[in-house]
């Protein structure tokens, strides 16, 4: 949660109409506190706020059974809730309750046939359903907000109020908050703060402050008492639903797997240590690219519920329609993904914001994600094979990736992966998109039983975020045909001993050179001079046979690439080697297309 960096008319930093809380250099902050119990007990009835109160997790945990939930253990968390079944039971009725409402509203619109009439209120309904049912639900909204070409527009609107329109709770809490947890009075940390929260979500709300010590304008982050409590009661139902759904075949994927992972990433948001240390890496990882920013972090000022940061002035992305951000952002996605395998697992719109100097910058850094490198290659190559219809090879990048089991009938799964990439790739690369590819995807991953592994639920959802907010204001954006150059560049460039093999397993198809695939790449690289040479020197070989062939043969004038070379000592592996030098000589002099001839085609396809 991130938005208090969003300029916005709603969130006015130091309003004029309640001016910023200003701490004398002695004085005290406010008259004594009452003591904690009476607090405690005043922020869980009257003084809560809307969305805490009818998220419905208000209910005391024992200091050993909060501390039990400081990382995610799905063992420790249902030892908890079994000693406390009235709660869970109160919840699940909650829940029956409210989306039982929802969908039996929409089966009388259908039954009515006032579906279209009543779209709109429809989506205003589910969107307040999910903000009552508290942040696990939230967060799940939050991940579907960006998908313009998914979600219908009515729904996506309402769902995109979010990521920053939630009920703040107490500033007081709030302030007793970071004092209690940074362990000194609120006026020595801070010479002014913003009376109100400039943005409020669904894990914590965020205040504009002024650094006493240095003067800077930072951001502070405070999070919502209780979350924890709420959001493991949550996940553990959604996982017992998941296994339910598991025993009954319904789904072929690990849902409970897919579960656990966004479960651990989400505690990890909870703690915001946690999420400075994410912050620091990833500002001295990413912080170099040109036009990106990531705000700096204040260590000495975080714990576990407080974190303070830079404060960046900016706009949503995706409200400002900015492609060419757009285009930094999937450029550092790929990098995050491709290069470091470290990379922001959370880019919903409220969290990329355009600066007012016209720059992109990163912000809110809980949820980061861990991309191995034999998974990085493994993607890579996936998309290379996707690109040039090596659907066989395609087969095999699944089971590497984790999606298909090492038992899988390769050849059905290539005859099917085949029907379902034909027509896109025949559009071209830049035709192809995330959305579109899940798509056509869907039958072939249910008959097959592939399984979509647990950690790259939070890759994809880092491009289709972007693909999303790309597409919202332009409909033909595709990443995977903006990112194809750079996913290019890197094979060509690149000297690690492993993409030197990826490259010649992708130019080489049993043993014989393939220069299609070469034209598809050769766009954007350096590398590959030791290979070029070798089919070159292969090439002039074939070039000198088929030079003494025509001498021998009396046509010494005859052009040697002629189509109807002479039949002699040339084996078809030297015919082979002469299609490619000329189509190498072709491709160099910037002839590429006409080097496609029919023969060569049917050479090769």
């Amino acid at each position: 949660m991130s938005l208090a960096f969003v300029s916005s008319p709603s969130f006015r930093p130091f309003s004029t109409a309640r001016p910023p809380v200003k701490f004398p250099t002695s004085g005290k902050l406010r008259p004594p506190r009452p003591p904690a119990a009476a607090v405690r007990a005043s922020s869980t009835r009257g003084e809560s706020d809307g969305f805490t109160q009818k998220s419905g997790y208000l209910f005391e945990l024992s200091t050993s059974d909060a501390n039990a939930l400081v990382d995610y253990n799905i063992k420790r968390i249902a030892a908890i809730y079994r000693r406390k079944p009235l709660i869970v039971v109160r919840r699940l009725v909650q829940l029956a309750v409210a989306f039982g409402r929802w969908f039996g509203a929409r089966f009388v619109d259908e039954f009515t046939e006032k579906s279209d009439e009543m779209f709109e209120v429809r989506a205003r309904e589910l969107r307040r359903i999910l903000q009552e049912l508290g942040p696990a639900y939230v967060k799940i909204a939050q991940a579907v907000s960006s998908r313009s070409d998914l979600i219908p527009p009515s729904y996506l609107d309402q769902l995109s109020l979010l990521q920053d329109r939630i009920a703040p709770f107490s500033t007081d809490v709030a302030l007793k908050t970071i004092e209690k947890e940074l362990g000194l009075p609120i006026d020595l940390v801070f010479s002014e703060i913003s009376p109100e929260p400039i943005a409020a979500a669904s894990l914590g709300q965020v205040y504009q402050a002024r650094l006493r010590s240095s003067g800077q304008l930072v951001a502070v982050k405070v999070q919502r008492p209780g979350v924890q409590a709420a959001i493991s009661l949550d996940i553990l139902i959604l996982r017992y639903v998941a296994g339910i759904i598991k025993i009954l075949g319904k789904f072929n994927s690990d849902l409970q797997a897919v579960i656990d992972e966004w479960a651990s990433s989400l505690f990890r948001e909870m703690d915001y240590v946690n999420e400075a240390k994410n912050g620091i890496k990833f500002r001295e990882l990413y912080g170099d690219i040109k036009d990106v920013v990531v705000p700096e972090m204040y260590q000495e000022y975080t714990t576990r519920k407080v974190i303070v940061m830079e404060w960046i002035e900016g706009q949503k992305l995706v409200e400002v329609k900015d492609l060419y951000l757009v285009e930094v952002g999937v450029y550092c996605s790929f990098r995050q993904l491709l290069e470091c395998g470290f990379y922001h697992a959370d880019p919903h719109p409220g969290n990329l914001l355009r600066t007012d100097d016209g720059k992109l910058a990163y912000l809110d850094f809980g949820m980061m994600g861990e991309f191995r490198k034999e998974l990085q290659l493994g993607f890579i190559e996936a998309c290379l094979h996707l690109v040039n219809r090596d659907y066989d090879a395609l087969s095999e990048d699944f089971v590497t990736l984790g999606f298909l089991p090492p038992t899988a009938d390769r050849e059905a799964v290539t005859n099917a992966l085949t029907g379902v990439f034909k027509d896109a790739i025949a559009k071209g690369i830049r035709n192809i998109s995330f959305g579109d590819l899940s798509g056509n995807l869907g039958f072939t991953m249910y008959k097959f039983k592939f399984q979509i592994p647990s950690y790259f639920s939070l890759v994809i959802r880092s491009l289709a975020v972007l693909e999303g907010i790309a597409i919202s204001f332009d409909p033909n954006y595709k990443v995977l045909g903006s990112t194809y150059p750079w996913i290019a560049r890197k094979v060509l460039t690149d000297s690690s001993p492993e993409l030197k093999s990826t490259l010649i397993s992708v130019l080489y198809k049993d043993g014989v050179f393939r220069i299609d695939r070469l034209e598809s790449l050769l766009s954007e690289g350096s590398f590959i001079r030791e290979i070029l040479l070798q089919e070159v020197a292969k090439g002039l070989d074939a070039l000198g046979l088929s030079t003494m062939d025509s001498v021998a043969s009396g046509a010494a004038a005859r052009i040697p690439f002629a189509a109807s070379l002479s039949p002699s000592s040339m084996t078809e592996e030297d015919r082979m080697n002469l299609i490619v030098l000329r189509r190498l000589f072709l491709l160099l002099s910037g002839g590429v297309k006409k080097a496609s001839t029919n023969t060569v085609r049917l050479l090769y396809y």
